[in-house]
């Protein structure tokens, strides 16, 4: 269950009146699957407004700490483990949460659960990125976002019809539901081969060779390997510190601010969709619903052109371009409530359309950007400053609305897509086509060996 499925779920909720007030805050997991996460929690609670925000804070916590801490672990201690033991986490902590009766409980297991979620991004995306082939690269990356958002568009249709159908009683389920999906992922996942890079980069050439192998069934020849990893050596070895240093830093200022500033008015859209539409009098109820479905499915189809465009034109002029067609239709909006009900529409669906380029980008770019001793940890860093951005705009949009009220609040909106167009406009590289260890390269130092080049680009 992803992000988007927990504010479903937790929109159904009050569309039934389980909860007291309304709840801003809610889970975030990996884009292949749906999870239980900020689920209603029934009235014998008797969950306070403090309660119900600082259950929902301890996830985007919980993230934030999950992609600093568990990049870094993940770099040094490879993928194949780390792919497993955080959905093994996640099944546990799903399971617990269905048997959780006070507020401390749901607090730790959010938080518990957030950092499992966290740890996954860099974990799943860096594990991918070194397996895939190049001339495909960000095409396979962004198919993980547009499942991500293929579980969005989903989630409003399978709350609502639990809420529904079950009533108070289905919060629990809703909660076992995550530890059935997240064991079966952990299923599928048993037995994915360790990153061959990662591999010989620690020195563990014969066991490269095996993960090729069964991957692959193919066997590839010590030199080869050898030559790949000098490739990587020529781009530098690289440690954490180096995240605040020369090309590293604007790099990693680049990935984290454009998530920011993409994530930021998208999470505010998508937790208080059926209150921004009720905003521009589109109704409430199951009107409010569907038209938070609708913006969803349009989500999904912005995605489709991005993940051919990456590969074909490029990444650098996707996001560019990308980031300053969505400040259009936000701009738009901030006519407020007196615009025309087709605008609004219209509005909505360009803006979903649009930011299909940063979105598809969002986990290619840090996983090309960065070499491999560091890979799993730029991830993790850019999620954990996107996740800043998300937890802003969960819980500021809200009080904007109240107090700005809805045109200056998508004004405001625009303001930060803005930024994240000057910041791509900036620092965007363009890295289609390019090997793993030409593209995260310092300037100046992009490996030089053809044996090394030949095999990065025939490596799936």
């Amino acid at each position: 269950m992803n992000e988007q499925h927990c504010a479903a779920l937790r929109d159904a909720a009050q569309h039934r009146s389980w909860s007291p007030v309304p709840r801003p805050g809610r889970s975030d997991v990996h884009p292949c699957r749906r999870r239980g996460a900020t689920e209603p929690i029934p009235p014998k609670l008797n969950l306070s407004t403090g309660d119900e925000s600082l259950i929902g804070a301890a996830a985007l916590i919980g993230i934030f700490a999950g992609g600093l801490f568990f990049g870094p672990v993940t770099d040094k201690l490879g993928g194949e483990a780390m792919y497993t033991i955080d959905l093994a986490v996640l099944v546990a902590g799903s399971v617990l949460s269905v048997f959780a009766t006070e507020t401390w409980q749901f607090v730790v297991l959010r938080f518990v659960l957030g950092m499992a979620i966290g740890a996954d991004y860099p974990i799943a995306t860096s594990l991918l990125a070194e397996w895939v082939p190049n001339k495909h690269r960000g095409r396979l990356l962004g198919v993980l976002i547009l499942a991500w958002y293929v579980g969005a568009a989903a989630a409003y249709a399978v709350g609502y019809v639990m809420a529904e159908i079950g009533g108070q009683g289905t919060w629990r389920w809703m909660l076992a539901s995550g530890a059935v999906l997240s064991a079966v992922i952990l299923l599928l996942r048993v037995g994915t081969p360790e990153s061959p890079l990662w591999l010989v980069g620690k020195g563990r050439t014969a066991d490269a060779q095996k993960a090729i192998k069964q991957a692959l069934d193919r066997t590839v020849p010590v030199e080869e390997l050898l030559a790949a990893s000098a490739a990587e050596q020529a781009v530098g070895q690289s440690r954490f510190r180096d995240f605040f240093q020369g090309v590293y830093l604007r790099r990693t200022l680049f990935c984290g601010l454009f998530c920011m500033c993409q994530i930021t008015p998208m999470f505010a859209l998508y937790t208080f969709g059926p209150t921004i539409l009720g905003s521009f009098g589109l109704g409430e109820g199951n009107d409010s619903y569907l038209g938070s479905a609708l913006i969803s499915c349009v989500f999904v189809l912005g995605c489709v052109p991005a993940l051919r465009l990456v590969d074909r034109v490029g990444r650098r002029p996707v996001i560019v371009w990308s980031f300053a067609l969505m400040v259009v239709p936000l701009a738009m909006l901030g006519g407020g409530s007196a615009l025309p009900v087709a605008v609004v529409i219209a509005c909505f669906c360009a803006y979903a359309l649009f930011s299909g380029g940063p979105t598809v980008l969002e986990w290619t770019y840090p996983n090309e950007l960065f070499p491999t001793s560091i890979r799993a940890t730029a991830g993790g860093v850019a999620t954990s400053i996107s996740r800043v951005g998300a937890a802003a705009g969960t819980y500021l949009l809200p009080i904007s609305l109240d107090r700005l009220g809805i045109g200056t609040t998508m004004l405001i909106g625009a303001a930060i897509t803005g930024v994240g167009w000057l910041v791509s406009f900036a620092w965007a590289e363009e890295t289609r086509g390019r090997t793993l260890a030409e593209a995260s390269a310092r300037p100046g130092a992009a490996p030089r060996s053809t044996t090394a080049d030949n095999y990065a680009r025939r490596t799936p």
